[in-house]
């Protein structure tokens, strides 16, 4: 019999793992990936829909483009993972497996920070990246706040790029001169492991008159007064808000008993849970690295090879490596580089390649060759 393989959220982590795990073995087994969408986005695409650089129908990736042996999708909702058994019960079926990976990423709530939708804006899904854009071709003038409502979120530069890409946004309609832009981050600096970028990043806003507020997170909005409450009682008044809500687990994994301190235990190099054969990948497994593609990958990277070994009888696994890059965009045409490391050394490093237009075409390149590898599309 083949190996059975279910691989929850189709993601990063879960596309990068079935595409691992068909070139390796092909139709000897039956991997099944599953996702409640019927198409894929990059992260960084949600700045491009904000902005109006994409279009949202520009941005998605049909996953019925997945063609690879030994694998199919379902597009399904996972209404309960009992990870002994290693069960999942989706809205059609139930499924068992050999090998279960969830990797279903991290669900916004909204609704822990008082405000943000009624009197604010959010721009991390495509849906309010898509509101938002249209917001912004209508705002006047004012003051507009870039906020992270609390941490951890994903794609930790995000908020200093929206802010930067603002910036653009206002210059290009002559307005830049009529508005104020603050961001609001739960960090001491924007990018923590890497001291050079961040202080290009605080350049980048003292240069553009972007007013920096570090180590403060946005707990409500009023809507009635426009007025953003931070963590410590202050308040700031406001015209436009972009924010970042907090992030959780689905409440399905919350439910399944996988939960810890608000995320999935795992072995932060194997990936592996308490329970044998189940793993736990991407964004809502508690690695301690930070919540990005780049990051999600490395873990599909390390699962992929402990599956393949086990199934084959033989091979090496590949830990986790807990590194990865990271694209910045600096506005302006330019996008900077961070390579950050956090398992190598006794602290988290990152080493800063300056914004340039060269940058570019690498994170252009970053995009197009996942599409090649898990679409097939170019």
């Amino acid at each position: 019999m083949k190996n059975r393989i279910l691989v929850l959220g189709a993601g990063f982590a879960g596309l990068e793992l079935v595409t691992l795990l068909s070139d390796a073995l092909g139709d000897t087994i039956d991997a099944t990936l599953i996702d409640q969408s019927d198409h894929f986005v990059f992260g960084f695409s949600k700045l491009d829909v904000t902005f109006g650089k994409k279009t949202p129908d520009a941005v998605k990736l049909p996953y019925r483009n997945i063609v690879k042996p030994g694998v199919r999708f379902l597009q399904r909702t996972v209404t309960s993972i009992d990870p002994e058994a290693r069960r999942v019960t989706t809205d059609q079926e139930t499924l068992e497996a050999d090998y279960l990976i969830v990797g279903l990423g991290a669900d916004y709530d909204y609704d822990a920070t008082p405000g943000l939708i009624t009197g604010g804006n959010e721009f991390y899904s495509v849906a309010g990246a898509t509101r938002l854009r249209d917001v912004l071709t209508g705002f006047p003038s004012g003051h507009a706040i870039v906020g992270v409502c609390d941490a951890p979120f994903k794609c930790p530069p995000a908020p200093s790029e929206a802010a930067l890409m603002l910036h653009d946004h206002l210059v290009g309609r002559g307005i830049r001169d009529r508005c104020e832009i603050t961001l609001v981050i739960p960090f001491g600096k924007p990018v923590p492991p890497s001291p050079d970028t961040s202080t290009a990043l605080i350049a980048a806003f003292a240069e553009r008159k972007i007013t920096f507020i570090p180590d403060r997170k946005v707990k409500a909005l009023d809507g009635s007064r426009r007025t953003a409450i931070l963590d410590d009682g202050a308040e700031l008044p406001y015209d436009l808000f972009l924010g970042v809500p907090k992030h959780r687990v689905p409440s399905v994994v919350e439910a399944s008993g996988m939960v810890e301190n608000g995320w999935v235990a795992v072995n932060p190099r194997t990936l592996e849970t308490k329970w044998p054969g189940v793993f736990a990948v991407g964004d809502l497994a508690n690695t301690g690295t930070p919540k990005a593609g780049v990051f999600a990958e490395g873990t599909a990277r390390s699962v992929a090879s402990t599956v393949i070994a086990e199934i084959r009888g033989a091979g090496r696994t590949e830990p986790n490596a807990g590194a990865g890059s990271c694209y910045i965009e600096f506005g302006g045409g330019r996008v900077g580089r961070v390579d950050v490391d956090f398992f190598s050394g006794p602290k988290p490093t990152g080493v800063f390649h300056g914004a340039s237009t060269e940058l570019r075409a690498d994170k252009d390149n970053f995009g197009a060759t996942r599409r090649r590898r898990w679409f097939g599309t170019a």
